[in-house]
């Protein structure tokens, strides 16, 4: 039992569950006892689900396809009932509990998941990394001194420390794939409106959205089909699948026209060792038939970027104005960032706010017009090989914030702009052991072609058995 989610991903020990060769109750306890025993190292999950709430939990789970599986779910983006979703603010902290279930976790627990607690976050999944100032700073398995990214870094912990086989995660800048990439995961963001975000109508501008991290790739894609569909009046919805997402990692993509980067758009280079990384997956990539060239999308980085200061400040200052419900934060109750973007979201005109959309919109027809020529678009997920616990900066100036976190959402941060599905994949691997995402995008609503790709990917280049130093 104790090392069953390192030989196993969630389908196969559901199967296991299903046919009684592991007990449900069995299973749960163990998971959650070597939860809390790791957590005090890695500080991954801020809530557990304990006496009632986790018997309530475990009972409100179904017979879907991650029958019994205990998950976690982030703590933003997301309402649990009976929990507080704290958004990684002290401010927050004291929230009332949720009365109901997100849509999103009612599917979650439709499908047989057996919530246990809440994953860490940055501060309102500002940052790229997870060190909010209300708790603890969430440690990369992989090495203590790193981060594991954000800022759905505790999710990303937890699975590839092997404690869970997936768990949730969301996306509003690359908050999905870049924890993905430094904690050698599958990571998927989905499609603008494939998954639903009610009861909210939608987060910055659109550019948000949800699923999780995984070991497999097929756990990933059954997650997907589980969480996939619109709620009345979404204000998005992508267009409907041909077939499920799992069946689509069951059949080859066929001879796909693969564009790749040597450098995110607008900059003048990269690590060396990313572009050798690209350069080699492209190479693996023709080696499996498929057609490679590089070519650089036709998009302007800058005012995509200014669009997303303009949108994440407008957001964060309505997010707390509606949370609050008249509280006025104090001097200790947000980080400084946030309470900089914040201000700068207080002062932000209607007229910019809706500029900065159509901004997100052209960028949006301008990938469009890119995928009419290629299939897929390869690059590194993240700018940088690793990153430092403390490279990114929520306590100084918004420069030093800005400066750590461009290198992390240089390649993401445009998919959530244009609501194109993009993935990080664990294919490559610095000199020293640590795990380096590759990223793919695809033209809008076309997951089914990347969830192919990456289990192509998976069977010639497996990275299961890739585990952090001291995971068995």
């Amino acid at each position: 039992m104790e090392d069953l989610f390192t030989s196993h991903d969630a389908l196969a020990v559901a199967e296991l569950v299903r046919s009684r060769q592991v007990g449900a109750r069995e299973l749960l306890d163990a998971t959650v006892t070597r939860l809390r025993e790791a957590n005090g190292h890695l500080k991954a999950i801020t809530d557990f689900y304990d006496g009632d709430l986790l018997e309530r939990s475990a009972a409100a789970a179904g017979e879907g396809p991650f029958h019994g599986i205990p998950f976690v779910v982030k703590q933003l983006m997301a309402d649990c009932a009976g929990t507080p979703t704290t958004v990684g603010s002290r401010f927050f902290s004291k929230e009332p509990v949720a009365v109901n279930d997100s849509a999103a976790v009612t599917r979650l627990r439709r499908a047989g998941l057996v919530i246990v607690g809440r994953s860490n976050t940055s501060e309102f999944g500002l940052a790229p990394t997870t060190e909010p100032a209300f708790g603890e700073a969430t440690v990369n398995p992989w090495r203590a001194d790193l981060s594991p990214g954000g800022s759905s870094g505790g999710s990303a912990a937890v699975v590839a420390a092997r404690l869970l086989p997936m768990a949730h995660a969301t996306d509003g800048g690359g908050s999905i794939r870049i924890p993905a990439s430094l904690c050698g995961l599958f990571g998927l963001k989905p499609s603008r409106g494939r998954i639903s975000l009610a009861p909210i109508g939608e987060t910055l501008a659109g550019a948000g959205a949800q699923l999780g991290v995984s070991i497999s790739v097929r756990d990933s894609a059954a997650l997907l089909d589980a969480l996939a569909g619109g709620e009345p009046g979404d204000p998005y919805r992508a267009p409907e699948a041909e077939g499920s997402f799992l069946d689509a990692t069951r059949r080859t993509p066929g001879k796909l026209r693969v564009a790749f980067l040597r450098k995110p758009v607008g900059w003048e280079s990269m690590d060396p060792a990313l572009v050798a990384a690209v350069e080699r997956t492209a190479r693996r990539l023709e080696a499996l038939g498929h057609h490679v060239e590089e070519a650089t999308p036709d998009y302007d980085p800058v005012a995509t970027g200014m669009a997303f200061g303009t949108v994440m400040c407008a957001n964060t200052f309505t997010n707390i104005q509606v949370r609050a419900n008249g509280r006025i934060p104090g001097p200790g109750d947000l980080e400084p960032v946030t309470r900089l973007y914040a201000e700068q979201g207080g002062k932000v005109s209607a007229h910019d706010y809706i500029r900065a959309v159509q901004t997100f919109h052209r960028t949006g027809r301008q990938l469009g017009a890119f995928f009419e020529k290629f299939d897929i678009l390869l690059s590194p997920t993240i700018a940088r090989p690793s990153l430092p616990l403390g490279a990114v900066r929520m306590d100084g100036s918004l420069e030093q914030y800005e400066e750590g976190l461009a290198p992390m959402v240089a390649f993401t941060s445009v998919c959530n702009a244009a609501g194109v599905p993009a993935m990080s994949v664990p294919l490559e691997w610095t000199d020293d052991g640590l795990p380096i995402g590759m990223h793919f995008v695809a033209r809008y609503g076309a997951e089914a072609t990347l969830l192919s790709l990456a289990a192509q990917l998976e069977q010639a280049h497996p990275w299961r058995d890739r585990r952090p130093p001291g995971v068995k």
